[in-house]
């Protein structure tokens, strides 16, 4: 392989292995979904303290054990994003509408009053972002696009009638697709990547009912680390495909939160997330032809670790329906050196509403969520000076569940 060659293939998986660590922000920061149930969603994901239903699989699996018998959720959530670009001379371009539906299943069954266990299937990150082959950022990002899949088998133990622990397995799948476009003196030619891989990690949960209507909760994920082997290909078919392998850490995160039973009828929580974005320090790509007198290159990234705070409640009005209202505020772990357009990340508001509505067993959940990320900018960094000016971004959330208690 030549070294114009090398240089290609490089920059192809050091920006698809950026992708995979970036999402187009749902509820989370740099590539974290956290559109994990239409309640949940209504209360701005304040619910690891308190919650009635299968979601809290995800949020904190020690609350299983509240759930009687055996109960399955499934839900899905719509997510229509916009993001601008404008450069130093005032053009503009968008990113092509879409929509993207990240996924769940959750199932709970209790064994007695002190055993429960539960299996989730759900997206955890995920990324979709598509400038079209034309704008001005072309030659480092056009589409980007992840799947992730996470099995997450669960067990909780009561060990008193005030505490609950619980202990889950991550089985995390992930494909991505980055395309891009490469300048020759003979015009662009277009690169596409595709990889995939699996890893492996761990979730934890505590849940504490502190008495006098109060319950704490908290729940962790480990780091996963996922092995990436992945195909570059050219059209026209200037260079020859190639292939390479790369590693990415996503990032043990931490959410906890405190409720208050201020009545029958009303709970309320305020809480917290953090995300160790410092596991993505640095790409580290190995290929499987040598070039330029070495088959590994080696770039630096500097996420850095970030905190989510939020507030929210639900008021039910009888036994039937039930509304919800949240506020959350999220920082962002891109630094201005590696920020870059497949992932405009930036600090962010989510305001939400949901409802709910409880008929014999079964359970219908509506939420609804506005993200307004707050204006960015990017000019000369490790990307050069292409694709400079001001980013712009929010998005819509429309989230639905419907649960069932056997």
């Amino acid at each position: 392989m030549d070294s114009m060659g090398r240089r290609v293939v490089v920059a192809a998986l050091l920006c698809a292995a950026t992708v995979t660590g970036g999402v187009h922000p749902a509820l989370g920061s740099g590539f974290g979904i956290f559109t994990q149930g239409a309640s949940a969603l209504g209360q701005a994901d304040a619910v690891v303290a308190h919650g009635d239903g299968p979601s809290a699989l995800f949020f904190n699996p020690a609350q299983i054990n509240g759930l009687a018998g055996t109960q399955l959720e499934f839900g899905t959530t719509l997510i229509f994003p916009h993001r601008e670009y404008k450069d130093s001379s005032g053009d503009v371009s968008h990113t092509k509408d879409s929509v993207f539906y990240p996924s769940s299943f959750y199932l709970t069954h209790a064994f007695n009053d002190s055993i429960s266990a539960g299996l989730a299937v759900f997206n955890p990150f995920g990324l979709g972002t598509d400038w079209g082959g034309d704008w001005p950022g072309r030659y480092i990002a056009t589409t980007s696009k992840i799947t992730t899949y996470n099995i997450n088998p669960v067990v909780s133990w009561r060990i008193a009638p005030f505490l609950s622990i619980a202990a889950g397995l991550d089985i995390v799948q992930l494909d991505a697709t980055f395309k891009n476009k490469i300048f020759t003196p003979s015009g662009d030619v277009k690169q596409k990547f595709t990889g995939d891989g699996t890893g492996l990690g761990y979730n934890l949960g505590l849940f504490i009912d502190a008495g006098k209507g109060i319950t704490i909760g908290a729940s962790y994920r480990s780091e996963v680390k996922i092995d990436i082997d992945g195909k570059d290909e050219f059209s026209p078919a200037v260079y020859p495909d190639m292939d390479g392998k790369t590693s990415l850490k996503l990032p043990q995160q931490v959410l906890a939160g405190v409720a208050w039973q201020a009545s029958d009828r009303l709970v309320v929580e305020t809480g917290m997330r953090w995300e160790d974005w410092r596991s993505f320090k640095q790409l580290r790509i190995s290929l499987d032809q040598p070039g330029g007198g070495s088959t590994v290159a080696t770039y630096p990234r500097n996420w850095h670790s970030t905190f989510a705070v939020n507030a929210g409640g639900k008021y039910r009005f009888n036994d039937s329906l039930s509304i919800m209202a949240g506020y959350l505020y999220g920082w962002n772990p891109v630094p201005d050196s590696t920020f870059e357009p497949a992932i405009p990340d930036s600090d962010s508001h989510l305001f939400c509403l949901g409802g709910e509505l409880r008929r014999g067993s079964m359970t219908l959940s509506l939420g609804y969520g506005y993200q307004l990320q707050k204006g960015r900018s990017k000019s000369t960094n490790q990307y050069g000076s292409v694709a400079n000016g001001d980013y712009d971004s929010d998005l819509h959330l429309l989230a639905l569940s419907l649960g069932y208690r056997f």
